[in-house]
């Protein structure tokens, strides 16, 4: 069914708008004898003009761009939830060099770490075997869209032939969305906060593998709003606890009072993927029988 005809738009009821739509002004635009005038940045057309879209003025519309046209495309998917998947990009796959590796020490460290990486891989297999009883709408395994444990996850997903979203953002140094995102489901953002959100706003689940700065900060943006109740508690799991533990003293944190007791058992840790994905089905179990108290508190 045609979307546009004689200028004019089909709404989502069938109906026709009855104003002009902006793609064929947009055409029409082009079509005007090139002058001084017309070829003046003033007389381009607002929304096709990326100068102006770039200025700082314009930042408030970028950043409700970027929420939408994400928010726009995973509805028209018919994305309905998620399985949000964290973790070090830096973390190679077995038997591959560990690339960021500046000494003997950090080379062995990741490395030893590639165990994270086909753990990953079996937990997004799972799991997406999981969401093809759902048609691929509910539990969709979605990562940050690039290497490592990122990659590891959209593989296993593409290894079960189930789609997968990847979320990538625009770095000072190159990084291209890997090859297992589907095409249709990879995305771009240039505000970490507006990515965040779509990492979170469909959740059903987060796994986090062992990370730097980045997987902190995504570790911590989530527990934060858990804890502070503006989400919904879901399972939230780390893997590979020995890692966590050197890292990140959690129990020292309610010991000395910053956090409350109970905020601790906002985690649960694995070691395998086996391990992770039967606290998610054990969790939503509990939901659906309506016996998950945490669950149903908030």
């Amino acid at each position: 069914m045609a979307k546009v005809k004689n200028g004019q738009l089909r709404r989502k009821d069938g109906s026709w708008d009855p104003l002009s739509d902006s793609s064929t002004a947009r055409q029409r635009a082009a079509g005007v004898p090139k002058t001084p005038q017309s070829m003046s940045p003033s007389y381009r057309l607002a929304y096709i003009d990326d100068d102006f879209l770039c200025r700082e003025e314009l930042r408030p519309v970028r950043l409700q761009l970027e929420l939408l046209k994400t928010e726009m495309m995973l509805a028209e998917y018919g994305i309905k939830s998620t399985v949000v998947m964290f973790g070090g990009a830096r973390i190679p796959a077995p038997g591959a060099e560990a690339w960021a590796a500046r000494n003997d020490t950090q080379r062995a460290n990741l490395e030893a770490a590639s165990v994270y990486y086909e753990e990953a891989l079996k937990f997004a297999r799972i799991t997406s075997q999981h969401s093809a009883n759902y048609g691929y709408q509910e539990y969709v395994i979605v990562t940050g869209g690039g290497p490592g444990v990122m990659e590891a996850g959209n593989c296993g997903a593409a290894e079960v032939g189930a789609p997968s979203i990847g979320l990538n953002i625009v770095l000072p140094h190159e990084q291209a969305p890997n090859a297992f995102v589907t095409p249709e489901l990879s995305f771009n953002f240039h505000y970490f906060a507006i990515r965040k959100m779509h990492f979170l706003v469909r959740a059903k689940a987060v796994v986090v593998f062992p990370g730097g700065f980045g997987t902190m900060d995504e570790l911590f943006e989530t527990l934060t709003l858990i804890q502070t109740k503006r989400m919904e508690r879901i399972p939230l799991i780390l893997f590979g606890e020995k890692f966590w533990r050197k890292i990140i003293d959690f129990q020292a944190l309610a010991d000395f009072g910053t956090i409350a007791p109970d905020d601790v058992d906002l985690i649960s840790f694995v070691e395998t993927a086996d391990e992770a994905w039967e606290i998610i089905s054990d969790y939503y179990e509990q939901t659906e029988n309506g016996t998950n108290d945490a669950h149903s508190s908030t």
